[in-house]
């Protein structure tokens, strides 16, 4: 069990008692927030190298749809793949599929059957942040998040699969500062069966996101902006491909895409 799965017991009593605030507050901040809208950029592309290839499928949320890009160098799923394709030098082909306020069940009912059938190497997914604020039941998470992982790896049997927890929620400079900690209060416990899951379901977990200033973030100061998604590209990119010389923390059970060179 890692340091993420055992959140402080008075966590889910702080969050709930709570609540009341967060209603009110959270009400207040939908009225004035600026919605951004999803990018109209490609949702695939390729990077060239040498072989072996790496067949990257991400999958997620708005970070995945890319609200509030405008050009698609900005965007999670293009520099995950292209930080993969710095590390290594090897090809990476990849494919965006994300859906704006996507839950957990969302991925998995709406996103997961529909992406064409491919023998993708790598998945990497992006999802929890909305069953956090929309303040899902941390059990209904397990349910909805396990099924996921167990419907990706249904269908593509041979991928690689990474989740990505939810980031210090206190950071977004667009939520006032008392919600900001009671959304981390909830993230808390969201990422925390997210390890579980994963540990029990033969996926990966990466470490949160670094912290990142305000300048990494939107201009709704709530989504990263193209410097927060090269940031958040680079650290996907690690579990994804361990840098070189450095362990790699997939479970036996999956076999994973190694350097030859």
């Amino acid at each position: 069990m890692t340091d993420l799965e055992k959140p402080p017991t008075t966590t889910a009593l702080y969050s709930w008692a709570m609540f009341p605030v967060y209603a009110w507050q959270g009400i207040r901040l939908r009225m004035r927030i600026e919605r951004l809208l999803p990018a109209p950029v490609p949702t695939q592309g390729a990077f060239p190298g040498n072989s072996p290839e790496v067949r990257l499928l991400v999958m997620g949320d708005s970070t995945v749809a890319s609200v509030g890009m405008e050009t698609l160098e900005d965007t999670l799923a293009f520099n995950i793949a292209k930080a993969v394709n710095d590390e290594t030098g090897w090809p990476v082909s990849w494919r965006a599929a994300g859906g704006n306020s996507a839950t957990a069940s969302d991925l998995r009912d709406f996103i997961v059957p529909h992406v064409e059938p491919r023998d993708w190497t790598h998945i990497a997914l992006s999802v929890g942040i909305n069953d956090m604020k929309n303040f899902h039941m941390v059990r209904r998470f397990k349910r909805d998040f396990g099924a996921l992982l167990y419907s990706a790896r249904a269908r593509f049997p041979q991928a690689r699969i990474v989740w990505c927890p939810i980031p210090d929620m206190r950071q977004c400079p667009a939520l006032p500062p008392t919600l900001g900690r009671i959304l981390a209060a909830r993230a808390e416990l969201i990422n925390a069966m997210g390890a579980r899951m994963c540990r029990e379901r033969g996926a990966i977990v990466t470490d949160p996101v670094p912290p990142q200033s305000v300048d990494a973030f939107a201009r709704d100061g709530f989504h990263p902006n193209g410097d927060g998604y090269r940031v958040w590209g680079r650290h996907f990119a690690r579990w994804i491909v361990p840098p070189r010389g450095e362990a790699d923390p997939l479970p036996d059970e999956v076999t994973p895409l190694r350097r030859t060179g």
